[in-house]
């Protein structure tokens, strides 16, 4: 959420990140929310001026007894006024409501380095490893006919055990959400215990297991709510969301606290599902893992101190690096532009991957900084000394990473024809396996 008194105070410069943002609707959240401070500060000033009149009132009946007075017509003047008071108190809080839910739907303000450009037109500023170019089968190919199964376990009807079934998987719960078996399974959860392992031993991050349902505040407080409400998998009555991400809870472990400054930087990882409909997305990538309605993550997420944002950053997305190297997935790290900024962020990496089998580049991780933007709606604060005033910590958060769109990158890279699908060696000790083979 935007500082009310920066908006106030340079509202020019707030107009212009906006404008820079291409968003006329916040432009004109930007102007409405000023003139609803205008009247808010008005009905200070006559609620201020009334309460004055009032104790004068007071006074003046408290003497008019004592000298034997009759002080009636005071008396019913000061009701007046009391009437005016609560009349005024309730218009008061009418405007600081309409302030507060303008000020949450407007966007964070671009960091400066963040360039012009639309959707697929940020800048590449890292990249690592050769992608493969060769002609592969497309993932969802690969995973069906494809698997790995221990011997003496179970086995699916007809005798195959292939990676990934989407047909029963939108049998269970719609398309969308794909169902791994047995080699596909294990991959999967190969994968979540080496980045958790990774991000603990070598990053030091704290690893939490949150609830999987979330509050509205916490999904206020990251900026999911209200502009991506519609995006949400939302419980009737309790009125509580599965997790989009985990750093809805992540970033809500110190929401409404006060830290001290040497528990800064805060760093925590965690692993979940996550929850998105993505309503404004039907049709597109529907095929295989590409886009999916639940997929696996693992996130990491820094709170810090504002002056140590930018190298925060810098860490952070390093972290989501380490992981695609030590699994051989070449990579490239894209700087979004003004049109692809999220609208809680002030500035992102995205970490980008190849699928060869179906051609394209696949965001695997978006790494990024909020500035105080979520600190402020969260109500997280730390004083930087003893008895000084709180302020307002920066918040960061990344994928490290997202496992479905890993899996792809893994299946289609992995493939060799008549040898079947070779697997990274790192997680060979967690896999028991070193390969997925052609189901017979």
């Amino acid at each position: 959420m935007l500082d009310l008194k920066v908006l106030r105070d340079d509202s020019a410069r707030v107009l212009a990140a906006m404008r820079r943002r291409g968003d006329e609707r916040a432009m004109r959240l930007v102007e409405e929310t000023l003139g609803a401070d205008e009247l808010r500060r008005r009905l200070i000033r006559r609620v201020e001026a009334l309460k004055a009149e009032r104790n004068a009132a007071s006074k003046a009946i408290g003497e008019a007894k004592k000298s034997g007075e009759d002080a009636s017509a005071q008396i019913e003047a000061m009701r007046t006024v009391a009437g005016r008071i609560k009349a005024l108190d309730a218009d008061l809080a009418g405007a600081e409501t309409a302030i507060r839910d303008k000020l949450l739907q407007i966007p964070n303000l671009p960091d400066p380095r963040v360039p012009p450009g639309e959707e697929g037109e940020g800048p590449t500023v890292a990249a690592w490893g050769a992608p493969r170019k060769d002609a592969v089968p497309p993932h969802w190919v690969l995973g069906a006919t494809h698997g790995y199964r221990d011997p003496g376990s179970a086995r699916l009807p007809g005798g195959r055990t292939p990676s990934l079934d989407t047909e029963r998987g939108a049998k269970i719960a719609g398309t969308g959400f794909p169902l791994l078996v047995g080699g596909g399974a294990r991959l999967s959860r190969a994968l979540v215990q080496f980045m958790l392992d990774l991000h603990v031993r070598e990053h030091g991050y704290l690893e939490i297991l949150p609830p999987l349902l979330v509050s509205r505040d916490s999904m206020t407080g990251t900026g999911h709510i209200p502009k991506f409400e519609d995006d949400a998998y939302r419980t009737d009555p309790d009125d509580l969301f599965l997790v989009p991400t985990a750093e809805v809870p992540l970033t809500n472990l110190h929401r409404g606290e006060i830290l001290a400054d040497e528990d800064l930087p805060l760093a925590y990882t965690a692993h979940t599902p996550c929850f998105r409909r993505e309503a404004g997305a039907a049709g597109r990538d529907t095929r295989g893992l590409l886009r999916v309605h639940q997929f696996d993550k693992v996130e990491i997420v820094r709170i810090c101190r504002p002056e140590e944002s930018e190298e925060q950053l810098e860490l952070l997305t390093r972290h989501a690096e380490r992981v695609l190297e030590l699994l051989e997935v070449p990579y490239r790290r894209v700087l979004l532009p003004l049109a692809d900024l999220g609208f809680a962020n002030s500035i992102t990496y995205d970490l980008e991957i190849w699928a060869p089998g179906v051609g394209a580049w696949l965001e695997v991780s978006s790494c990024s900084s909020y500035g105080a933007f979520q600190a402020r709606r969260a109500d997280i604060r730390f004083r930087p000394r003893p008895g000084a005033r709180p302020v307002y910590p920066h918040t960061l958060n990344g994928s490290a990473l997202a496992v479905a769109r890993l899996l792809v990158v893994l299946l289609e890279t992995g493939f060799r024809e008549g040898k079947g699908i070779l697997l990274p060696e790192i997680l060979h000790p967690y896999l028991g396996f070193q390969r997925l083979e052609l189901c017979r």
